[in-house]
C-alpha cells in the first residue's frame, strides 16, 4: 500500500510533488512505480533484513539508504521481527515497512497539523523522534509492569499462601511475565542501537544539505537515546533480579515440598517398625497373652508417631 505526503489532489489544479512516500507492505508494482518516478533503487525485504552495518547504513551520492528493526507493539510480543527501510534524498523520503507502527501514525498527524513540515529531511527527523517517543512509552509500560511483579513477588496479598499448587501457578505466571518483559527490552535495545547509528550517520554523512535545525534535532535524538539506553539497562538489571527472585521462590517451594515428604517418611518409620514387629506372630511373644496387648500396641504406635513430630517442631524444622 502506498501513501504520499502531501496527498495528490490536496490543491485543486496544482501539481504537488510528494516529499514523503510511505510504502506499507508494498507490492512489486508499487515499488517499481516509485523507483521509476523518483529515479531510485529501493531495497528488497531481504536486503532490509540484513544485519551488517554496511548493509544498514550506506550512501550513494546524495541518497542515504538506512534500515533498522521495528519495535513490535507492546501488545504483540510474539510478532516476528520486521525491518524499516529509509531512502532519503534532498527531495523525497521513501519509507518501506511491513508492520503498522504508532510512530508513523503520529508523524502523519503531525504533518497534517504542521504546514511547515514540507521536506524530506524534516519528515525523516520527525520519524526518528516519534520512534524514540514510542520506545520511551514502551519502557514506561515495562517499568510499571516490573513494579507490579515486584510487589507480587515480595509483598503478596494475604501473605504467603499455604496452597502449594496455587502458589506455584502464580510463580510460573510471574516467570512468564518477567520473560516477556526481558524479550521486549531486548527488542527495544536493538531499536536504540539502530536509532543511534541512523541519526549519527545521517548527520555526519549528509551535513552539507541538512540545515542547522535538522542537525540540532538529530543531536537531540542521540542524546535522548543515550539517556533511554541507561534506563533500559536499569530495567534489564531489574528483570534479571526478578528472574533470580522468582526462580529462588520456586526452588524454596520445591524444597518445602521435599522437606514435608522427608519428614513424613521419617515420622512413618517408627510406627511401621512397631506394627511390623508385632505382626510377625511368633509363638513366644509375651504381649500376645496380655489383656491390654492390643491397646498397648496401638499406644506405642501413636507415641512413636507423635514424638518425632514434636521433635521436629521443637527444632523448628517443620
Amino acid at each position: 500500500m502506498r501513501y504520499s505526503y502531501p496527498p495528490s489532489g490536496d490543491r485543486v489544479g496544482v501539481s504537488t510533488r510528494a516529499f514523503w512516500v510511505d510504502l506499507f507492505e508494498p507490492t512489486a508494482e508499487e515499488v517499481a512505480a516509485v523507483e521509476y518516478e523518483y529515479g531510485l533503487h529501493l531495497p528488497t525485504r531481504a536486503q532490509l533484513d540484513e544485519i551488517e552495518n554496511s548493509s544498514r547504513l550506506r550512501v550513494e551520492g546524495n541518497t542515504l539508504y538506512l534500515s533498522m528493526p521495528a519495535t513490535a507493539p507492546f501488545t504483540e510480543p510474539d510478532s516476528a521481527p520486521s525491518p524499516i527501510g529509509f531512502v532519503l534524498t534532498p527531495e523525497v523520503l521513501v519509507t518501506l515497512r511491513y508492520v503498522e507502527l504508532h510512530s508513523f501514525a503520529r508523524v502523519r498527524e503531525g504533518i497534517a497539523a504542521d504546514s511547515r513540515c514540507t521536506d524530506s529531511a524534516a519528515t525523516f527527523t520527525m520519524l526518528l523522534e516519534a520512534l524514540v517517543d514510542t520506545d520511551a512509552d514502551y519502557l514506561e509500560r515495562i517499568s510499571a509492569q516490573l513494579a507490579t511483579i515486584s510487589r507480587q513477588v515480595f509483598r503478596p496479598e494475604g501473605g504467603h499462601t499455604r496452597r502449594v499448587a496455587r502458589a506455584n501457578r502464580l510463580l510460573r505466571e510471574m516467570l512468564v511475565q518477567v520473560g516477556d518483559a526481558g524479550e521486549s527490552l531486548s527488542r527495544i535495545r536493538e531499536s536504540f542501537t539502530a536509532l543511534q547509528r541512523l541519526s549519527g550517520f545521517a548527520a555526519d554523512t549528509q551535513g552539507s544539505w541538512l540545515h542547522q535545525d535538522i542537525q540540532t534535532r538529530l543531536k537531540t535524538v542521540r542524546q535522548d537515546v543515550n539517556s533511554l539506553t541507561d534506563f533500559e539497562s536499569h530495567l534489564s538489571g531489574k528483570v534479571q533480579f526478578l528472574l533470580d527472585a522468582v526462580l529462588g521462590f520456586i526452588n524454596t517451594e520445591q524444597n518445602e515440598i521435599f522437606k514435608v515428604l522427608t519428614i513424613a517418611s521419617v515420622v512413618g518409620i517408627p510406627p511401621t517398625f512397631i506394627a511390623s514387629l508385632y505382626g510377625m506372630n511368633f509363638r513366644n511373644m509375651p504381649e500376645l497373652s496380655w489383656s491390654y496387648g492390643y491397646a498397648y500396641g496401638l499406644g506405642l504406635i501413636a507415641l512413636s508417631t507423635i514424638l518425632p513430630i514434636v521433635w521436629f517442631k521443637w527444632r523448628g524444622w517443620w
